[in-house]
């Protein structure tokens, strides 16, 4: 309490009791490879803010484009609005040396990346690289480029294998490994576009950037939790395969997630993640919304730290987390009639026990229902005597 001496009217400043907390980022990309410069700003992040400023600090004069200048390039023209960039140099792996932080151990020091991509890089080491990569920090997803040349369609249905885990009568694919927790997302084919550094020549570009493009798109114009899928993939002309709807039923249940050519346009026509196909966690936007919900609370609660683990502090923490979800929840992003429905906060003695405090922690149990994407939607048409009559059953 402070101290007053004199006589007066005095005004105190009180902090209120809500302490509200905030979205983080979901749409900030982190790209790796070879720059048109390949000797620029090698193994530095470059933040980047438009196309200007990666031709600025990454290109030189008549340089050629490679796969990361496409990337880079459709990322902005897809709806991107910030990302990193890692040059590696050529004839250089994405992962670090053990001694010197590289390529992907360089992005791992950005808290704001939430996507991350190696156009390009598509062997068993670089796909690799980034799942584990994006496992091991558990706050951003890696977007997973398919090679260039792809002759047999099903080799996509099958892992890669790195020269090691090759055995005998083991036949290697082309599908990165599955991710468990849905930390990867895998794209075919690869599109057809003008080369941004000469836009007189048509060449083909992985769609890792293009695909970050419009993640970033969807985010902003719908929110994170809207399945990045039905979306056209803009400055693309066309695809170095054009796939149909029975092949896409072979790759669909794979996790791999088509972009097809319809009549009004290329579409990125799949929403899955590398998760098995009964995860929870199959669903892109659901794995992106989760990343989303985990780093806001833990960016904005840092305040709990060191204060007195008592009741008032766990009807704070209730409070706090509740509010934010219950905005969620009203954005459309949580599935349910009511908040009560939608999720749940827990913060008490009973998740907070003596031999809990003790040890100096405090536990909160969240629970949230996710929407999901209606991925197949079911219309079942009857024919009787006044007409006919359309239900939709499923979604």
């Amino acid at each position: 309490m402070p101290t007053y001496l004199a006589p007066d009217v005095y005004v105190e400043e009180v902090p209120g009791g809500a302490r509200p907390i905030e979205a983080v980022g979901s749409s900030v990309a982190g790209f790796v490879g070879v720059a048109p410069d390949a000797e620029a700003h090698l193994d530095e992040v470059i933040a980047i803010n438009n196309w200007t400023e990666f031709v600025r600090a990454l290109s030189a004069p008549h340089a050629s484009s490679t796969p990361l200048a496409r990337a880079v390039f459709g990322f902005f023209q897809n709806g991107g609005q910030r990302c990193y960039v890692v040059n590696v140099g050529k004839d250089q792996p994405i992962i670090g040396d053990g001694q010197h932080p590289k390529g992907l151990d360089l992005l791992a020091r950005v808290d704001e990346i939430a996507i991350v991509a190696a156009p390009g890089y598509t062997d068993a080491a670089s796909y690799e690289a980034l799942l584990s990569h994006c496992e091991n920090l558990g706050d951003r997803v890696a977007i997973l480029d398919p090679p260039e040349q792809t002759p047999d369609l099903t080799a996509l249905t099958r892992p890669a294998l790195a020269a090691s885990e090759e055995g005998e009568g083991v036949e290697p694919g082309l599908r990165p490994r599955t991710s468990d927790g849905g930390y990867g997302a895998f794209y075919f084919p690869w599109l057809r576009i003008r080369d941004p550094l000469a836009p007189s020549q048509v060449v083909t570009a992985p769609p890792s950037g293009h695909i970050a493009g419009i993640w970033a798109r969807t985010d902003a114009t719908r929110g994170v939790h809207k399945a990045p899928a039905n979306e056209i993939v803009r400055g693309a002309l066309g695809l170095t395969y054009y796939l149909s709807r029975a092949e896409q039923e072979l790759l669909n249940p794979a996790g791999v997630n088509c972009i097809r050519l319809f009549r009004d346009g290329i579409r990125v026509w799949g929403a899955r993640t590398l998760a098995p196909s009964s995860s929870e966690w199959r669903y892109l936007n659901v794995r992106r919304l989760v990343n989303v919900i985990k780093e806001s609370i833990i960016e904005n609660t840092r305040w709990i730290v060191f204060e007195p683990n008592d009741p008032i502090l766990w009807k704070s923490i209730r409070r706090d987390i509740s509010a934010f979800l219950t905005l969620l929840w009203r954005d459309g992003a949580l599935m349910g009639r009511s908040p009560q429905e939608a999720f749940f906060v827990k913060c008490d003695e009973e998740t907070n026990p003596p031999e809990v405090i003790d040890a100096g922690r405090v536990v909160t149990l969240i629970g949230i229902a996710p929407v999901k994407p209606a991925e197949f939607v079911v219309f079942r048409i009857s024919q009787f005597h006044g007409g006919a009559e359309v239900e939709t059953v499923g979604g």
